[in-house]
């Protein structure tokens, strides 16, 4: 067997195309996968997350969606992580079993957030209950307190996580407190878990903390800068990573002042990429299109280190 190729560097959050009527498109799932490999360099991907509407997504969409992926991204993706979090366990275990089945890369779960987990033992509880059903898949932690109001700090939850669940590999942290993050970091001295960023206009402030990787909505069409900052940073070149950062933060500084979020994300993407990403699903409403307008500016104006 071969061994597993370690995670790490750029993972782009999936947005979810849609038709104009509202149903998912997997006509151009072949698509956006070249287009993040060739134009963007990011080969790893998070399927059914936050940025892909996935709780806005009905079981068997999220399936169809996590088949695509796997089958267009076969032999041209590292990763496909499939996210199978829901409100409920028994969805989150049928969805983990399909994605064992189809033969993704790792799954990854939120917090359920309705009825909550109030403590340590009851989260890692619900989630050892998704991960066993998928017992040879790598699982990710998805750490979103913004979202699910779930604040249990992860580097308690990693104490004796591998004993309850044998295939936990890391947690996509999308949260800003980088002081979890570093205690989580400091914890993890043989480096067998992984620490994946998820709040894009602080992924420098993370690596230096020890971040291996990001997943994030921005390197769906950032993904080529980002990674020149990645490399920056490998170099121990930290004004020319800063440059990115800040170039990357005075976009989306610029559009979070206009109204930001998973609708506008899939607007910028269809002008940048030329891809069509659709509307979103009720009750998300579609970007403006004076937020398009003043967006596409935004990003022309910007000159990048390289030249771009």
């Amino acid at each position: 067997m071969t061994p597993r190729k370690k995670l790490n560097g750029l993972v782009a959050a999936t947005i979810t195309p849609m038709t104009p009527d509202g149903k998912i498109n997997l006509s151009v799932i072949r698509q956006y996968v070249d287009y993040l490999v060739n134009e963007q360099n990011v080969k790893n991907v998070f399927v059914n997350g936050t940025t892909g509407e996935g709780l806005s997504l009905s079981i068997q969409e999220r399936k169809q969606l996590a088949e695509e992926w796997m089958c267009q991204g076969k032999d041209k993706l590292d990763h496909v992580i499939i996210h199978v979090g829901a409100l409920n366990l028994p969805e989150c275990q049928e969805m983990a079993r399909h994605a064992a089945a189809i033969g993704a890369g790792g799954i990854a779960v939120i917090a359920p957030f309705f009825f909550k987990p109030t403590n340590k033992d009851e989260l890692v509880a619900f989630l050892q209950r998704v991960a066993s059903e998928a017992p040879e898949v790598p699982f990710y932690y998805y750490h979103i307190p913004p979202l699910t109001g779930v604040k249990i700090r992860v580097e308690e939850l990693l104490d004796g996580i591998k004993a309850q669940i044998p295939t936990f590999q890391g947690v996509k942290f999308s949260d800003t407190d980088l002081l979890d993050l570093a205690q989580c970091i400091n914890k993890n001295e043989t480096g067998e878990f992984e620490f994946l960023y998820g709040v894009d206009e602080q992924l420098l402030g993370a690596l230096a903390v020890g971040a291996n990787g990001a997943v994030g909505s921005t390197y769906n069409y950032l993904g080529r800068q980002t990674n020149l900052m990645l490399q920056a940073f490998a170099k121990l070149d930290f004004a020319l990573a800063q440059q990115y950062q800040f170039l990357t933060g005075e976009f989306l500084n610029f559009v979070i002042k206009l109204g930001f979020g998973v609708a506008q994300t899939k607007a910028v993407m269809t002008f940048v990429s030329g891809i069509p990403m659709g509307p979103p699903r009720l009750p998300l409403v579609g970007a403006s299109s004076e937020f398009i307008i003043k967006a596409k500016a935004k990003l022309d104006s910007i000159v990048w280190p390289n030249g771009d």
